[in-house]
């Protein structure tokens, strides 16, 4: 389990020279390829989940609108790829184990996300507590959130008012028996 752990940390090192060479769009998609997550870019409907058949083409041609990051290993230590994301508007964690509250506290700081994120669903993501939900509000622009087994919340209803309180025009939906 140590050998796993230590192997999806250096999936999630951030390259930055990376991100400066191929632009934030491509190098997000290649470490998200790379931990096992689909991207889907602006203009597509299909989610692309091949690492070796990721599209070519001019420097920014391709922006991210969609992040499925379902049984994903995405971790804390990789979001610095997605300071330079402005088009997502879709994301999903679900069965992502090293999801944390960390993590939703670094996705609501990223600026360019405070504006263009409009869905955010959360799905079996055991290390997320009431904590991380309240720090969802400074995604000024959320519409809709969903919010499913997730043991580690706690106080449920002062969690939600709080948000619903910071997030007016949120829609949230809630499956957390």
């Amino acid at each position: 389990r140590a050998f796993w752990g230590w192997l999806n940390a250096v999936f999630n090192k951030v390259d930055h020279e990376r991100i400066r060479a191929v632009g934030p769009d491509r190098a997000a998609s290649e470490w998200l390829l790379r931990c096992g997550a689909l991207v889907r870019y602006q203009g597509s409907p299909k989610w692309q989940q091949d690492y070796n058949a990721l599209p070519t083409g001019p420097l920014g041609r391709y922006k991210i609108e969609a992040i499925n990051a379902t049984d994903s290993c995405i971790m804390y230590r990789g979001f610095d790829y997605l300071d330079g994301l402005e088009h997502v508007t879709d994301i999903r964690l679900e069965k992502c184990m090293y999801i944390q509250d960390q993590c939703l506290q670094r996705l609501s700081d990223t600026s360019n996300l405070q504006r263009s994120l409009q869905q955010l669903r959360i799905i079996s993501c055991g290390n997320v507590t009431d904590k991380g939900i309240l720090a969802l509000h400074k995604l000024a622009n959320l519409e809709y959130l969903y919010l499913s087994d997730l043991p580690g919340i706690r106080e449920k209803e002062t969690t939600f008012r709080v948000l619903q309180q910071a997030l007016p025009k949120l829609e949230l939906e809630l499956d957390l028996e």
